[in-house]
């Protein structure tokens, strides 16, 4: 066997290695979160699974969506969002309007529109250009290896918690609470959502037809067939990744009586560790029910999900050979990713929640307050950008 073919043989070893601890690993997580909180976080976690393998398999990611439209003007991505939201709105809105699915109550995100959601999700979409990501990103793109979009987490961790801390302040702040299907039913609050969703698509196609003289194809350039081969080594279809992205919520909304969140098991993770080291967080307002602070994480419904979320994605990043974290970041880009981080998390506390929380699950959930964030996030994002361009960040 000649030096090539030896390279050739250890690299494939090391390949099947890495992924055979991290599917041990993905497993392990499963049978400790059974064994401490039962069989529903058990199936929750390995809904999160799905949702790191579906999220990185697809390369699909909120951030990117916008950034595409924001510089490219490639709608392929928010048209995907849009689409999501379409159809997740078409299967819980009949669902949370009747509060049960199989026997167990259900409820949605419908949270209050004012100045903290308004502000908040503005920073957080400052927060998705600088830091890199969003809330499922964050997590996904973690999960693969990306050691700037680590650091970008430590920081949304701690911005978190700085919400957390100020939360009485935003929260005596005034704020009213739409639902659509509350003001026009289901059949006129979906068709609202419908409405809004194909005119942001429609909006997309305009521009980038203009600016590309043609309509983007939306699953790529790639025609491979989808066989066991391409579901392996990732490179999924968009389509395939909105389908699941949708099952996965509703699949939450199932387990958990209600959908799928990110962004409060920072705040608990970082209150842990702060309670730890001797730090009292039980005096403030946001930990008026401090139940889950001497809980073990695993009875904790998003903490469960998140972890599966990165996870499942370790598995897919060995899967693909792409886990390969980079340590050599400058120390602009470290500051960056925490500036990043700290909108990220201070912006989702304050506004009721992140990407998915407020926007996904908030449209989902008929709360106009969805759509809101989605426009003031899009703005941050704007800003956002501009200032990469103006500091070379």
């Amino acid at each position: 066997m000649n030096e090539k073919a030896i390279v050739k043989s250890q690299k494939l070893q090391n390949f099947g290695r890495g992924q055979a601890l991290s599917a041990l690993a993905a497993l392990i997580l499963v049978f400790m979160i059974y064994q401490t909180a039962g069989l529903t976080n058990a199936l929750l976690s390995l809904v999160g699974i799905m949702i790191g393998l579906t999220l990185v398999y697809g390369q699909f990611g909120f951030t990117g969506g916008w950034s595409a439209w924001i510089n490219q003007r490639d709608g392929r991505g928010l048209r995907a969002q849009m689409l999501i939201l379409a159809l997740a709105s078409a299967i819980f809105y009949p669902v949370l309007a009747s509060g049960s699915l199989f026997g167990s109550p259900v409820t949605g995100f419908v949270s209050p529109i004012g100045m903290a959601s308004i502000f908040g999700s503005f920073l957080f979409g400052i927060g998705m250009q600088l830091g890199g990501c969003c809330a499922s990103g964050a997590l996904s793109w973690a999960g693969a290896g990306s050691t700037r979009i680590i650091i970008t987490l430590f920081g949304f961790i701690l911005g978190g918690m700085w919400g957390a801390y100020d939360i009485a302040f935003w929260r005596s702040l005034p704020g009213m609470r739409i639902s659509l299907t509350d003001e026009f039913g289901v059949i006129g609050g979906l068709g609202v959502t419908i409405l809004i969703c194909a005119t942001v698509a429609f909006i997309t196609l305009i521009y980038e037809k203009r600016h590309h003289g043609r309509i983007l194809p939306f699953n790529g350039e790639d025609k491979t067939p989808m066989t066991l081969q391409r579901v392996i080594s990732g490179n999924w279809p968009l389509i395939a990744v909105i389908l699941l992205l949708v099952l996965a919520n509703f699949l939450t909304l199932m387990l958990a009586g209600r959908p799928w969140g990110v962004t409060s098991a920072f705040v608990l993770w970082g209150s842990k560790v702060a309670t730890f080291t001797g730090a009292d967080v039980t005096g403030w307002a946001y930990w008026q029910n401090a139940a889950p602070l001497s809980k073990s994480v695993f009875y904790d419904v998003t903490s469960v999900m998140n972890f599966g979320i990165l996870l499942g994605a370790l598995v897919a990043a060995q899967m693909m050979g792409t886990f390969k974290p980079q340590w050599n970041i400058t120390p602009k880009m470290i500051i960056v990713s925490i500036i990043g981080g700290l909108l990220l998390g201070y912006g989702s506390r304050i506004a009721y929640g992140c990407n998915i929380g407020a926007f996904f699950s908030g449209v989902s959930s008929a709360s106009l307050s969805g759509w809101i964030w989605f426009v003031s996030a899009f703005i941050g994002n704007l800003f956002g950008n501009v200032l990469k361009k103006r500091f070379a960040l």
